[in-house]
């Protein structure tokens, strides 16, 4: 017994007429007929009563319309979920993120994704940036957010986000006064890093920044994990610290941030996953993470414009 069969069964059927379910299935009657008696002699039953005028279902048939339908049913409920799965519009996917991706980019990220694929399955770890990369290797995780640089042969990695670092000082500071701040001023301040890592990281990204301003930062408190525990460190007096500019999303009663003048410092946040990886659902994230991740880079240039254009008019 085919499908087409059981489609042939139910037209005629439902129409009680060769004539009408050939003309509704777009087909020649005398075809339509012999498909019919093929199923009937599998079957080994009548599904029909023929008269002069007309047909009517026998016992056999209506039960095998009953079956039909139910069939049908459950057939195109099947072809819709695989159709979804597919599409990456049902199933499982596991994030890992530092702290810091919560505090502008990856939020955006989830909502629009949940809004288009809510049948998927969002499963959210918060981790250091090594075991993000570590479970990547695993297949714990499907992808990853964390700081750049990142360099590892098995992983795909894109920048999603790319911000200014700014200058946290306590709010006492002297310079806390300032709308700016140049980095040499505070190269004899003590600082508050973030913790270091196999790769460079934000720790990397930091130092740099230092260095070419001309001076090693002092590390008064170093390895500090969480951002927001840098920045509390900053409000307690225990030194400054360089952090990226969505920090200030935090809120932090007794800290300030301030730009830093003469440079452009800047961090880049990466998202991260295995190069072998073809799941249509993180596929569907990775496509959303890229839509949202254009739409910020874009926002930031046209701020950055602002900025310069607001700076060349004071001046």
């Amino acid at each position: 017994m085919e499908l087409r069969h059981l489609r042939y069964f139910v037209a005629v059927a439902e129409e009680m007429s060769f004539n009408r379910a050939a003309r509704r299935l777009r087909m020649a009657q005398p075809p339509l007929s012999t498909q019919i008696r093929q199923l009937e002699r599998e079957l080994g039953v009548r599904l029909f009563d023929r008269t002069s005028r007309g047909v009517r279902l026998t016992e056999a048939g209506e039960l095998l319309l009953e079956e039909a339908r139910r069939l049908f049913v459950q057939l195109d409920q099947t072809t819709r979920l695989v159709q979804r799965v597919g599409h990456g519009e049902v199933g499982r996917l596991a994030l890992g993120f530092v702290p810091s991706a919560t505090n502008e980019v990856l939020p955006p990220i989830l909502r629009e994704f949940t809004t288009r694929f809510p049948g998927v399955e969002l499963f959210l770890r918060e981790m250091r940036p090594d075991v993000v990369v570590q479970r990547l290797h695993e297949q714990q995780i499907d992808a990853g957010f964390l700081f750049l640089p990142l360099q590892d042969a098995a992983l795909n990695v894109e920048c999603i986000s790319r911000e200014p670092l700014v200058l946290a000082l306590p709010e006492t500071h002297p310079l806390a006064e300032r709308s700016q701040v140049r980095l040499q001023e505070v190269s004899d301040e003590p600082f508050v890093l973030p913790a270091r890592y196999p790769m460079p990281g934000l720790y990397g990204q930091v130092t740099a920044v230092c260095r070419a301003a001309g001076f090693e930062p002092k590390a008064v408190q170093k390895d500090v994990w969480l951002m927001q525990t840098i920045v509390g460190l900053v409000a307690g007096g225990i030194g400054v610290a360089l952090v990226p500019a969505s920090v200030r999303n935090l809120s932090r009663k007794g800290v300030v941030y301030r730009p830093v003048q003469g440079l452009s410092p800047s961090v880049e946040l990466g998202m991260v996953w295995r190069r072998e990886a073809r799941g249509a659902v993180l596929q569907a994230f990775l496509q959303v993470a890229r839509e949202v991740s254009a739409k910020g880079l874009r926002a930031g240039r046209e701020e950055k414009a602002d900025n310069r254009e607001v700076s060349a008019g004071a001046s």
